[in-house]
């Protein structure tokens, strides 16, 4: 393991973007982004400023296709395409009040001048607005994609021309680290994640730099979460993280009513089948799962959730769904999907009990849960029958469709979540990130743990979600105060 930091590649002599061609390479990476954990270590010096450039090679794509890139500074599928990419940003920044109220609150404050940002979080259009955020209140960013095949190309080329370095493009599947890797050129002071892999990959592979030059970050997501509070157990965490998935305007919006939304818009896009009347089986009745179950009972799909948690399993019955094991539920559904975060949830076993004609797909984060090496082994012939969708053909001579590689439905083969509910979780991940400068402007060293969210937090971005919407809420009286308080108040 290194444990120093890399030196950063030159600068670009070139202002222009040069088109390049990158020789193929067969080999696909297939890293569902588990990572063992790295040295124990403590961060306790402050960020120094960030060294001056020296000359050094940029390691080469392995990725096929034509890039638009300026070396060390961005690398994006077509910058031609940053018109249309600048369109769908303003569309998300008009669906995203709290994040354009708190932008325009702290803008002359600057909260970030002469701080280093890295982000490894979804290329869409609400990322962009918080990407742009981060920028406008003085932060120097660099960003990649959290996933192969989540990243919005155009939305990607916009930031680019905007003056953001951004390494991603859609289906960078051999590149995935490669541009990770590049945002860390930057030699950030904070880091913002989705799925642990930017963290992971600072720990394990800059130690020292981790434990030295950072001051903290943030999680956005479940999976991420875990993996983080999993690190830091063991005291391999090694500067201060934010959970922001905890934050009940995170958890209980954006992964209930998100995913739900997203996860059903995926599936109808790569698949245009007819919800009503089908058996849709749901593996997983967290949070995710309870989202996506509900649309699709609202689409009149009958539910089946698989569960191995007891309470959540007695959730889904008293929502009217039945509950079972996977073995029993392969052979009654018509359309699978995945919101556990654990791998094999589907194998073997399942595909053969399938019925002709199943729709799989995945709305957890990474591509582990459907067991697609099983899969083939079962199966003589696989063919793309529509965009998102593999037609896998079993030896025993049903069909099975695969959908987005069993990656993110929702965001390979949609749009992601609805900007009206990003708002929310980003503005989560910007005050977050507020509060760690703020801190570190202070001479304050936050410890090395998972950190949850202040629950006024959660308020102050609650109301004015609320607020933005022209709702009202009533307030307590003193008297009702007093009475709520009163342990001595009886019947």
């Amino acid at each position: 393991m290194a444990t120093a930091i890399k030196k950063a590649p030159a600068k670009a002599v070139a202002k222009k973007a040069v088109t390049t061609n990158v020789q193929k390479n067969s080999v696909k990476n297939g890293s569902n982004g588990i990572h063992k954990n790295g040295a124990n270590g403590a961060a306790n010096a402050a960020p120094k400023a960030a060294p001056k450039a020296v000359a050094g090679k940029i390691p080469a794509k392995k990725g096929t296709g034509s890039f638009s890139e300026v070396a060390g500074k961005y690398c994006v599928r077509d910058i031609k395409q940053a018109e249309e990419g600048r369109k769908l940003i303003e569309w998300a920044e008009s669906r995203m009040p709290v994040l354009m109220h708190i932008r325009e609150k702290y803008k002359k404050a600057q909260p970030f001048k002469g701080l280093r940002l890295a982000g490894s979080l979804h290329v869409t259009k609400e990322t962009a607005v918080l990407v742009e955020t981060f920028a406008a209140l003085g932060a120097d960013v660099s960003w990649s994609g959290c996933n192969p095949l989540s990243t919005n190309d155009p939305v990607a080329a916009a930031l680019a021309k905007g003056g953001i370095s951004i390494f991603a493009w859609y289906g960078n599947h051999e590149d995935f680290y490669w541009c990770i890797e590049r945002t860390i050129d930057l030699k950030p002071h904070l880091t913002l994640d989705d799925g642990c892999d930017l963290i992971n990959t600072v720990h394990e592979h800059y130690a020292d730099f981790a434990k030295t030059q950072v001051i903290g970050g943030t999680e956005e997501t479940t999976t991420g979460v875990h993996r983080l509070r999993s690190r830091a157990a063991a005291g391999k965490l090694f500067y201060p993280v934010f959970a922001v998935n905890d934050a009940e305007t995170k958890w209980d919006f954006d992964n209930v009513y998100g995913t739900g939304q997203s996860t059903l818009d995926g599936i109808l896009r790569a698949t245009s089948v007819m919800l009503a009347g089908k058996t849709f089986v749901v593996a997983g009745h967290g949070h995710c799962g309870q989202g996506v179950a509900k649309r699709a009972k609202g689409m009149g799909s009958n539910i089946i959730i698989t569960e191995i948690k007891a309470t959540s399993a007695m959730k889904g019955i008293l929502e009217g769904y039945r509950v079972m094991s996977m073995d029993d539920a392969a052979k009654e559904g018509d359309i699978f999907c995945t919101a556990t975060g654990v791998k094999d949830i589907i194998r073997k076993q399942h595909f053969l009990s399938m019925k002709n004609g199943a729709i799989i797909c995945n709305t957890g984060h990474y591509d582990a849960e459907i067991n697609l090496a099983e899969l083939a082994s079962v199966a003589k012939n696989k063919r793309t029958i529509r965009p998102n969708c593999e037609e896998y053909t079993l030896k025993n001579g049903k069909k099975i469709f695969v959908l987005a590689e069993g990656r993110l439905v929702n965001l390979a083969a949609a749009e992601g979540h609805p900007s009206e509910v990003m708002d929310m979780s980003f503005a989560n991940q910007l005050m977050c990130h507020i509060s760690l400068a703020e801190a570190h402007k202070a001479g304050k060293k936050l410890p090395n743990q998972v950190i949850d969210i202040d629950p006024a937090q959660d308020e102050f971005i609650a109301e004015t979600k609320l607020r933005t919407m022209g709702m009202k809420m009533d307030k307590l009286s003193k008297e009702q105060l007093r009475y709520i308080n009163d342990y001595n108040a009886g019947t």
